[in-house]
């Protein structure tokens, strides 16, 4: 009698076990379909909801990277550093730390996002991570860094590049070389608040190359009124 009831119980135990671990492949059929399927209808929530349950279901560094981008990217970046941190980690994957530095950036961080920045442009430097090192740096009043930065990426920027502004209701972009030459003339009256012209010249530089760069266009306005205006006459 006892070894039936035993192996009864064995059974149960097993066929319980069995039944949850089929359930839960059978979740992550479900979610994984799931996601594909709000992929193809560009639904963020959806998306973001599939991966959520996914990394429930199997926890994935790789998917757990890609939760936070797409987080970033609608612009929910507490979010995004809620689910992977804020840490510096030197073996961090490329995408987390993009995510850590456009998110710290986004939440008025600077400090925290040029850490994750500098990571970036340790592995592969480039005229883009250049221009947001060089900004990241300015805010934070090194500006002999920002301007070895700017120099970096006025050297190695193409004609192609853009980059995008959004202090008006309307976002717009300009050229990557335009907008070092703005962030220059700002490094230039920053070094040197004698020398107004030489970063007059610099927004100048910028505003030649897109006329409608209008932060260059307020920056030149400012510096203008400043000459104008000195310091000792106010």
């Amino acid at each position: 009698m006892k070894k039936t009831v035993l192996i009864v119980l064995t059974t149960l135990l097993f066929s319980g076990s069995y039944a949850i671990a089929q359930t839960k492949t059978e979740l992550q059929k479900h979610y994984e379909a799931f996601y594909d399927q709000m992929r193809l209808q560009g639904d963020i929530d959806g998306v973001i909801n599939a991966l959520t349950h996914l990394n429930v279901l199997s926890p994935s560094k790789e998917r757990m990277d890609t939760l936070a981008y797409i987080y970033a990217n609608d612009n929910q970046h507490l979010q995004a550093l809620n689910t992977i941190g804020i840490e510096k980690n030197d073996t961090d994957s490329d995408l987390a730390v993009q995510v850590k530095a456009i998110s710290l950036k986004a939440l008025n961080q600077p400090k925290r996002s040029l850490e994750q920045f500098e990571i970036l442009n340790q592995r592969d430097p480039n005229a883009y991570l250049a221009y947001e090192l060089a900004d990241l740096k300015v805010q934070l009043g090194d500006n002999a860094g920002a301007m070895k930065h700017v120099e970096y990426g006025i050297a190695n920027a193409t004609d192609d590049m853009k980059y995008a502004f959004y202090e008006r209701q309307q976002p717009y972009e300009v050229s990557l070389k335009a907008a070092f030459l703005h962030i220059k003339g700002l490094i230039q009256y920053n070094m040197d608040k004698n020398n107004i012209d030489a970063a007059i010249a610099s927004m100048d530089e910028a505003l030649a190359m897109d006329p409608n760069f209008n932060l260059a266009s307020l920056s030149k306005q400012a510096l203008t009124s400043r000459k104008d205006t000195p310091e000792d006459k106010k």
